[in-house]
């Protein structure tokens, strides 16, 4: 019974993990329909998405569909800063550099390349995880992170560095943040996830006004601000909420669900017609996804 328990909280922290990188896998469309200078879009996303976290820090949201009842969110940033200043100091700081990396690089290189190099975080996480954390893989998650792996190779092969490779290296930055941000929710599960990433929206429109000119965008722009900022925070309360029921790991492992919606989104918004490669990986990542969590079932 205890196990069986254990495998359901599991199958929790799965499902925020799919539907968080689902919704996320928005951004990248938002991005590139908007047009916009990278620091604009940084400083009214981020302002909308402090709104947002404000609204979700209701009762019914983080008691009720995020968060178990003996887990309620703290929303005193004071108080929760003062049990955690080192960790979500951390946080506000890698969600900002992961941000502001990720639509940088959209900009500047193919969503494909983008979403396909933050396909890699399975094993950056589980690296990061290992080292820093000493939390231990079981071998079956490292197998569906070889597959996936795999997979994104199969993706990659050719095209990474085209059209521009600092777009590359920016999404690689993104992933290392991403990472490193993942396996410190899952090593301070009270934490607040609302205070945290709050912290890094506060900190995003800070570093942005000095670079933005936010009132000089037109309405398509505002339009996908508006759009990216209310869809963004709810993936990462999903995401961000998932390590608290399943092994970082195992959490990342649902990164590559990004790669897979956001190439269809620009497939089917910017005629970005995936290769022939990217839908043969892209059946591998899956398969290494149902691998890696579905299976657990039958060792359980």
């Amino acid at each position: 019974m205890t196990e069986r328990l254990r495998l359901h909280g599991r199958s929790r922290g799965w499902l925020y993990a799919g539907c968080g990188m689902l919704v996320v896998s928005t951004d990248s469309f938002f991005v590139r329909w908007s047009r916009a200078e990278v620091w604009d879009l940084v400083f009214w996303v981020s302002l909308i998405s402090l709104a947002t976290y404000f609204a979700s820090g209701s009762r019914f949201v983080t008691g009720s569909l995020l968060v178990s009842g003996s887990r309620r969110e703290s929303m005193s940033p004071i108080r929760s800063w003062r049990r955690f200043p080192v960790p979500l100091t951390a946080i506000a700081v890698l969600s900002t550099v992961s941000q502001v990396s990720y639509i940088t690089a959209v900009t500047r290189t193919t969503v494909s390349n983008v979403v396909v190099i933050v396909g890699a975080s399975p094993v950056m996480v589980a690296l990061v995880g290992r080292g820093f954390f000493s939390e231990k893989t079981a071998r079956r998650v490292w197998t569906a992170i070889v597959v996936t792996f795999a997979g994104m190779t199969v993706i990659v092969a050719g095209s990474v560095g085209e059209p521009n490779l600092d777009g590359d290296l920016l999404a690689v930055a993104a992933v290392l943040a991403f990472s490193i941000g993942v396996n410190i929710w899952r090593r301070w599960p009270e934490m607040s996830r609302i205070v945290g990433l709050s912290m890094a929206a506060v900190l995003s429109v800070f570093a942005a006004s000095f670079f933005a000119s936010p009132l000089s965008l037109d309405g398509r722009a505002y339009l996908a601000c508006v759009g990216m900022g209310l869809l963004n925070p709810l993936g990462r309360l999903l995401h961000t909420n998932a390590p608290r029921y399943a092994p970082a790991a195992e959490v990342a492992l649902f990164t590559p669900v990004e790669t897979v919606a956001a190439s269809l989104w620009a497939w089917l918004a910017f005629s970005e017609v995936p290769k022939v490669g990217t839908v043969v990986g892209a059946v591998i990542i899956i398969g290494g996804v149902l691998y890696g969590t579905v299976t657990a079932r039958e060792h359980r």
